[in-house]
């Protein structure tokens, strides 16, 4: 579905992103995870189109997306930006409505058939409850629950989504990446970033782990999310653990971790919390 081919950005004279090259298959949820400054967000802007590429190719369904009309672009992706600040205080219905545009004709009136999408998308992130609050009056997670259902009502092929959990409770970001995994059951593909890798144990089929702008390492959850490799991404000490029935989860190494921070044993730093005065 999703392929590029040796890609390469720049800002100015900075090479960010460095000839990363992958596969999303159709039905496919692969999580990019990689530390801050690692190029994630940017090799999006270089798939989006936002930002032209130095070297290599993006294609979808074996086409170049180089010089594809920006309707069809809207119509088989989709964007779910790391935030958003609203311009205006539009209604929530109509920011998502505001997805069917790709689909609508030249006098870009909204017919009943794209109604019924806003709404269904509204349920599915169970925020009925505010399609006639103003987004401008939402907190930083409702709007990014808004953001995901326009995405959702956009109907396009391929979701590309840009830390989407961040800002979200912990009950908001299981349902979100519930819908992730419902969406890909439908046939959408979705390449999604996030800083947890419990996230990507959750709903990912395939994983990509970037380090300063080269692709670390690329495939299955299990085989890609090894405790040496996501401590070569971040630079700290994890432990992957499996909890059964084939879960895993990803937590620090508390037994390496707390000699290299000078936790324990150091005369300069409190051993209990009892110990700290406020």
């Amino acid at each position: 579905m999703l392929r590029l081919e040796s890609v390469a950005c720049s800002y100015g004279a900075k090479e960010v992103v460095k000839g990363v090259s992958f596969t999303l298959g159709v039905r496919d949820v692969m999580c990019l995870l990689g530390a801050n400054g690692s190029g994630k967000t940017t090799l999006f802007r270089a798939i989006l189109r936002f930002l032209p590429l130095t070297r290599g190719e993006v294609f979808v369904d074996g086409e170049s997306i180089a010089q594809w009309p920006r309707r069809k672009l809207a119509r088989t992706i989709a964007y779910v930006p790391q935030a958003h600040t609203p311009p205006f205080a539009f209604k929530v219905r109509d920011v998502v409505l505001m997805a069917r545009t790709a689909h609508m004709n030249s006098v870009g009136a909204a017919k009943r058939h794209d109604y019924e999408i806003v709404e269904r998308a509204l349920e599915s992130m169970g925020i009925t409850e505010l399609a006639e609050t103003e987004y401008t009056q939402l907190s930083g997670g409702e709007r990014q629950m808004v953001l995901v259902a326009r995405a959702l009502a956009q109907e396009a092929k391929l979701l590309v989504m840009d830390e989407p959990a961040s800002g979200l409770d912990f009950g908001n970001q299981i349902r979100m990446l519930t819908e992730v995994r419902r969406l890909s059951e439908r046939g959408v593909s979705v390449l999604i970033t996030t800083h947890s890798p419990n996230h990507a144990f959750l709903c990912a089929s395939r994983v990509a782990v970037m380090k300063a702008g080269r692709l670390l390492a690329c495939g299955a959850p299990e085989s890609v999310l090894t405790s040496s490799c996501l401590e070569e991404a971040y630079g700290v000490p994890l432990q992957v653990i499996d909890i059964g029935n084939g879960n895993h989860t990803c937590v620090p190494a508390a037994s390496r971790l707390r000699p290299q921070i000078g936790w324990e044993g150091s005369p300069d730093l409190p051993r209990r919390w009892s110990d700290m005065s406020i």
